[in-house]
């Protein structure tokens, strides 16, 4: 469980974070929804410590993560998994490779045992067979499915997702929500997924925090959202005929 305590972040005299006060859950997929400009993206980044709070506490399962060392935050990034808004694979080695990665940077394992661990976690995404191609070679999905199968790896307790679905089309985007949530249900990983994307959030949206001009505006889970009575949250969920219809049919 990750908890966020009264957490500020200002960037010299402008104030990005006001006050943010929320709690993710392990076994859950928590997801971070909010305009562009928002501040749910400074937020993400305050939570894994790209950026450092103004004040406040990051808490991983009650450690303090803004109170540690330089080394003992080292040592807890090696329990977080990260999935980035583009892949971030590297061109020039095999998919495989890229997946042994973080096990030959962190893990004390002979060769063998780390690729039968990578191969393990492609087979987990469904990429048996593709472990000798390229980055290159792969579409953009399949390449969304390598870069969680490293993000796994390392059989992280925390995984960060930055718009894991950013690029893809529709029906990819729901393979990518199913794969999440299941890895994050048979691992019980403190899941935090930062996403515009409306079909997550009613797919996968078990603990939603909704960021409005810096503030958290909203906290719910995607059922609670088709009753929600706070206008601004509906002002963006609902901004589309679509979403409209959907809540409408709802509430009928």
């Amino acid at each position: 469980m990750i908890e966020i305590k009264h957490l500020y972040k200002s960037f010299e005299d402008k104030e990005v974070l006001h006050d943010i006060n929320a709690m993710f859950e392990n076994g859950k997929t928590n997801l971070i929804i909010g305009q562009s400009g928002s501040g749910k993206t400074v937020l993400m980044k305050n939570i894994v410590g790209l950026l450092d709070p103004t004040s406040g506490e990051v808490l991983y399962d009650g450690r303090d993560f803004v109170a540690m060392s330089k080394n003992e935050k080292v040592l807890l990034r090696r329990e977080m998994g990260m999935i980035f808004q583009s892949a971030a694979l590297f061109d020039s080695i095999s998919v495989l490779e890229n997946v042994m990665f973080p096990l030959d940077m962190f893990s004390s394992m002979n060769l063998r045992e780390r690729t039968k661990r990578a191969m393990d976690c492609l087979d987990r995404v469904n990429l048996m067979g593709a472990e000798k191609k390229f980055p290159g070679e792969l579409s953009g999905g399949m390449q969304k499915r390598v870069a969680i199968a490293r993000a796994i790896a390392l059989n992280p307790k925390y995984l960060f997702c930055d718009e894991p679905n950013s690029g893809l089309d529709p029906k990819t985007s729901l393979v990518i929500d199913e794969l999440l949530h299941g890895i994050t249900q048979e691992f019980q990983t403190t899941t935090i997924i930062n996403t515009h994307d409306m079909n997550s959030v009613m797919g996968i949206g078990e603990n939603i925090i909704f960021i409005h001009q810096g503030e958290a505006a909203w906290t719910g889970n995607k059922d609670q959202i088709m009753t929600s009575t706070n206008q601004k949250l509906n002002d963006f969920i609902f901004a589309s005929d679509l979403f409209k219809k959907v809540k409408e049919d709802f509430v009928e």
